[in-house]
């Protein structure tokens, strides 16, 4: 039986982060349980204290296909390159220099969001189509693929 994926990442700001990728990713921040109309009023209802509201958040493909994304706080500081990194598909089924400058588009864009450009690899046919390589707001390394 197949298993549903979620992608969990460790960061120092849930909330923040949650929403640049809501936006990045075209996806949404996860609406509160039913009979609440924000999630301050669901955490104050189920009693977690105002300096916790920010543990944890989580966004969601609005067409129910991708990955929901979960963000939850960790006290540790991000240390070294990511082992896992998410690739989004900004591009898919552009090659060469259409697909470079979508790329690009897309870079700038996310940049404008909050994140960080980092480099970008040339296409080198037959296998690398070429790439970005970008970092959310806390520094997690992505690509633009």
């Amino acid at each position: 039986m197949p298993r549903e994926l979620q992608v969990t990442v460790d960061c120092a700001g849930p909330g923040r982060l949650a929403a640049f990728w809501a936006r990045a990713l075209g996806y949404e921040v996860q609406a509160p349980p039913p009979g609440f109309a924000s999630w301050e009023e669901a955490l104050a209802a189920m009693g977690v204290p105002p300096e916790r509201w920010d543990d944890a958040s989580a966004v969601v493909d609005p067409s129910g296909v991708g990955p929901r994304v979960y963000f939850q706080r960790v006290p540790e500081a991000k240390r070294g390159k990511n082992r896992l990194h998410l690739d989004v598909r900004a591009a898919p089924g552009l090659t060469g220099e259409e697909r470079m400058v979508a790329l690009e588009q897309e870079a700038q864009r996310l940049v404008a969001l909050g994140a960080t450009r980092l480099s970008r690899h040339e296409p080198r046919p037959p296998l690398d189509a070429g790439h970005v390589v970008m970092a959310d707001p806390e520094g997690n390394e992505f690509c633009l693929d």
